[in-house]
């Protein structure tokens, strides 16, 4: 339990770019993926061997203490086979409501080589969401002029565009992808911005949200993307669009989008960043809120 604690704490240090700058460290030169992986799976690893110690610790040759630890590790087992029938139901469910996708992934654009679709690590606050696309609408709405309810084709109608931009988690991994999508700068001309407006928040189907500035949000074309190196953004990615937030780190890059809000509240903090994370996100500020 000892090594693993070891491990945990410096793999733990290792991922945090603040953590690291007193001391020098390259951060954009380790491993950080790796680091990533082998952080999570010692910790999974910490957690079974306290649970072990804890139940066995006591008089092993005691009816009652076996019976205990049994009813325990049966609990435990229990719940976590209920949580995966649980996702395995979900997806079967959604899969149901998506069309079927071409799947041809671009590797190589302009000859940079991509990160795979399969690159990301799943981190989403609810697990991968399952969209039934011929009852979705986004809706535009706050401090706007024409409020706009838009379906998924409607989206699609717009001027088409497409950008090579990589993704950096605060975890410590990144992925590089061709995205296309639409301009936001379209949608937000289309709904005619009041004045007074500032800031664009951006609603998930999984109760996720978070902001961009408004002026951020037009002047660097930013957009909202529905596919990802050639193919339709797959459910686990972020189906039907994802906020491709170029120089923002992934918190920022906001999946399942089902409502965009005008808004003049330039303080409005997300999910994370209700919890301390940056209300910038930008890749070279501070992670967290000094």
């Amino acid at each position: 339990m000892f090594v693993c604690f070891i491990i945990v704490a410096l793999t733990g240090i290792l991922k945090f770019r603040e953590l690291l700058r007193p001391f020098n460290i390259p951060y954009d030169k380790l491993p950080m993926q790796q680091i990533s992986i082998l952080h999570d799976w010692t910790g999974i690893i910490l957690v079974l061997l306290i649970f072990t110690h804890l139940v066995f610790q006591r008089n092993i040759n005691s009816k009652k203490s076996l019976i205990v630890g049994a009813l325990i590790v049966l609990v435990v087992a229990g719940v976590f086979l209920m949580i995966n029938l649980f996702k395995l139901q979900s997806f079967f469910q959604g899969s149901e409501n998506i069309k079927n996708l071409k799947n041809i992934e671009i590797m190589e654009y302009q000859g940079e080589n991509l990160s795979s679709i399969s690159d990301f690590r799943e981190n989403s606050i609810k697990g991968s969401q399952y969209i039934n696309i011929e009852d979705y609408v986004l809706n535009i709405d706050g401090l706007v002029d024409k409020k706009l309810t838009l379906t998924y084709d409607e989206v699609l109608n717009y001027d088409k565009y497409s950008k090579f931009v990589t993704l950096h988690c605060v975890e410590g991994w990144s992925v590089k992808i061709l995205w296309e999508g639409v301009l936001l700068k379209d949608l937000l001309n289309e709904a005619r911005v009041k004045p007074e407006s500032n800031t664009v928040i951006f609603y998930a189907y999984d109760g996720y949200s978070s902001s961009l500035p408004l002026e951020y949000v037009m002047d660097n074309d930013i957009i909202l993307a529905y596919k990802m190196n050639g193919v339709t953004i797959p459910p686990e990615r972020g189906f039907p669009f994802q906020v491709v937030a170029e120089d923002k780190w992934g918190y920022k890059w906001v999946k399942w989008v089902t409502k965009i809000e005008l808004s003049s509240d330039s303080n409005y903090k997300g999910y994370w960043e209700k919890s301390g994370y940056n209300q910038k996100g930008d890749l070279k500020g501070p992670i967290f809120e000094e």
